[in-house]
């Protein structure tokens, strides 16, 4: 039913979530407000499309066909922003908003054809979205599913996939076969024999292909652009409450990280636990609960930590030397480290200026590796180093007891050896913060975000509100969302993503560098 500008209204059921629906004219009472706002959609419409404004000028009757098509000229154009009324709660509003997306948003031959780059040739093509164009899609999401291991998302840019067909996963470089494929309908599904351009599609029996994934035939492969996933902020330490849901717990973290890039685990080696990180407080509460409930895991969780991160503020030089003697069998490495801090967010760099009469070329790559290893532990707190160059300038080898394994070992004591000399800092992630709140509470809002170390951007009037953009640590974010509403009678809300890493002050860092282990 087409009723994004009609005269009716929809009253919907609330014993069935919304399900069904009652569409009626609209009350007596409501019809002159109704009426003037039309006229005020249909002047909108017509001021944005030259043949619409000359009916609306001589008087005629622009109908409701001419109407939607003008409202979805306007959008594809970026003119236009539809907005539509519904709760998620009741699950009322959901069918005009599906209508609404096929109504007015670009279908896949409104935009231009998808590029990507071709494996091996390094070169760009275009994909464009016809049936008979190679095929090629992206893997946007994985899902668990009670009847088969687990399900893939995709969406099909270009070509034909038909049931049984083998896949090549450029981004894994691997080969797989898709069992089925079905057509998903909410809480129905239905099972295809081929799917087309355009298509989104849910497909059974890939086994190694995760979110971000493209997947193409082995003849035609093109890798399209993959999705950018941020850095974990904030872990926690996680346990299973008894020894029989170890094996659950862990078959459970496998299966999440490949269902959501954005969630990590790994091992403190300290504590010998593991270590959950997610993108914020609400993230791994969603994926806590989930545990419980969907996947009927009980674990025990500690409290929140923030992913802070160790830099150095200067140059400094120091040496580093593996040698071991173990029944007659020698063991050399030794290695001279420089390291200079780069610019913030450059992450890590390498570079050789020995001389190859005192390392050997061969052991260079050995070095690297031991740098990059010493910098997922740093030297002030454990946390991973960032943003620092480390720069090979001399050592010695022996003829028959130097290997790799050796000069690994050299380049971690040089790198922390030197990482301690160069002024070691720590970083606490930075967030974006947007909040929205009423005129009359603004000013406790600012107050508060004053107190939580906040910088404050930009404000702005939103409507009768206003709006405060802000960087905030994220240390000081836990339970604003209780806070803001406490502040603002529930009325305030307010959107939060990782910006950067920045020098946390003495009194954090002092905090942080002595605070228990979990």
């Amino acid at each position: 039913h087409q009723w994004h500008a009609s005269n009716d209204i929809a009253r919907y059921e609330e014993k069935d979530q919304g399900q069904t629906f009652d569409v009626t004219e609209i009350p007596a009472e409501l019809g002159a407000a109704a009426e003037e706002a039309r006229e005020e959609l249909v002047e909108t419409v017509a001021s944005e499309d030259d043949a619409l404004l000359e009916k609306y000028l001589e008087g005629e009757e622009i109908t409701e066909a001419e109407l939607l098509e003008g409202i979805r000229r306007a959008t594809l154009k970026n003119r236009f922003v539809p907005v539509l009324c519904g709760t998620a709660l009741k699950n009322q509003g959901v069918q005009p908003l599906l209508d609404a997306v096929i109504d007015f948003l670009p279908a896949p031959t409104d935009v231009p054809p998808i590029e990507g780059i071709v494996p091996r040739k390094d070169r760009k093509e275009a994909r464009e979205s016809k049936d008979d164009a190679p095929f090629a899609a992206l893997a946007f999401k994985i899902a668990r599913d009670p009847n088969v291991a687990k399900i893939v998302y995709c969406r099909i840019y270009s070509g034909t996939l038909k049931r049984g067909e083998v896949l090549y996963n450029v981004t894994k470089d691997t080969k797989e076969r898709a069992t089925r494929i079905l057509q998903m309908h909410a809480n129905k599904r239905e099972t295809c024999d081929e799917a087309h351009a355009g298509d989104i599609v849910a497909l059974v029996g890939l086994k190694n292909t995760t979110t971000g994934d493209t997947l193409t035939t082995d003849s035609q492969p093109i890798l399209l652009e993959s999705m950018v996933f941020p850095e974990p902020v904030i872990s926690v330490a996680i346990e299973p409450r008894s020894e029989r849901d170890k094996d659950a717990l862990e078959e459970t973290l496998d299966f999440m990280m490949e269902e959501d890039p954005t969630f990590t685990v790994q091992i403190d080696d300290e504590t010998g636990q593991r270590v959950i990180s997610g993108m914020g407080e609400l993230h791994l509460e969603i994926l806590t609960d989930r545990m419980l409930r969907e996947f009927q895991v009980n674990a025990r969780v500690s409290k929140l930590q923030v992913a802070y991160r160790e830099t150095i503020n200067q140059v400094a030089e120091a040496q580093g030397k593996y040698i071991h003697k173990i029944d007659d069998e020698g063991i050399y490495g030794d290695v001279i480290l420089r390291l200079e801090p780069l610019p913030r967010g450059t992450g890590f760099e390498f570079a050789d200026e020995s001389n190859e009469l005192d390392i050997p070329r061969q052991y260079v790559a050995a070095v690297e590796q031991g740098a990059r290893n010493a910098m997922s532990n740093g030297v002030l707190s454990g946390f991973p180093m960032q943003d620092i160059k480390v720069v090979l300038i001399g050592g010695s080898y022996h003829a028959t007891d130097s290997s790799d394994t050796a000069f690994e070992a050299a380049a971690v004591i040089a790198f922390e050896n030197a990482a301690q000399k160069a002024s070691p800092v720590l970083l606490e992630p930075i967030m974006k913060i947007q909040v929205i709140a009423p005129n009359e509470h603004i000013g406790k809002v600012i107050g508060d975000l004053n107190s939580r170390r906040a910088q404050i951007h930009e404000t702005g009037a939103v409507g009768t509100a206003e709006s405060i953009d802000a960087y905030v640590p994220l240390a000081q974010m836990f339970q604003y969302t209780t806070e803001l509403r406490s502040l603002t009678q529930g009325r305030g809300l307010f959107t939060m993503e990782f910006s950067h890493h920045d020098v946390a002050p003495a009194s954090t860092r002092d905090a942080v560098v002595n605070r228990p282990l979990f």
